[in-house]
């Protein structure tokens, strides 16, 4: 199980890298194929790819539209509520608002009730961990 943080740690970046491989004999055959097309589009045997992309309606090319929505892939969404940052702020808002309002009713007794609070919690949490699960 993986605490929530406070700070983020920067993961480390990969080093990709996309060999370049030269095959003449793919080269040769990839020629060749383009050849007998463009000899079998101008006997008129085969439709030039032009005119299959024009008739279906395709246009090559990226739109710009949408393309800086908030969904995009390139912007990660947090998978949990403890990852957001603005429930982590309110969070930590909440506590020290919490312990200060503490400290002025009840003094500094309160911190003693709240590291008492926090142990037993952290105690229940390890005893329900170390209970083995049930198997239906």
């Amino acid at each position: 199980m993986k605490f929530p943080s406070i700070f983020r740690t920067n993961q480390p970046r990969r080093f990709q890298i996309n060999p370049r491989h030269y095959d003449p004999v793919r080269e040769e055959i990839d020629q060749r194929t383009q050849n007998i097309k463009r000899e079998l589009e101008a006997r008129g045997v085969l439709e030039s790819e032009e005119k299959l992309k024009a008739d279906s309606g395709y246009s090559h090319g990226s739109s710009i539209r949408g393309a800086f929505t908030s969904g995009s892939p390139i912007k990660k969404q947090p998978s949990s509520v403890m990852q957001s940052t603005g429930m982590m702020r309110m969070i930590i808002f909440v506590l020290l608002v919490g312990g200060f309002v503490g400290y002025l009713y009840l003094g500094p007794d309160f911190f003693y009730y709240v590291l008492y609070l926090g142990a037993s919690v952290a105690l229940l949490i390890g005893l329900f961990k170390l209970k083995p699960k049930k198997n239906k």
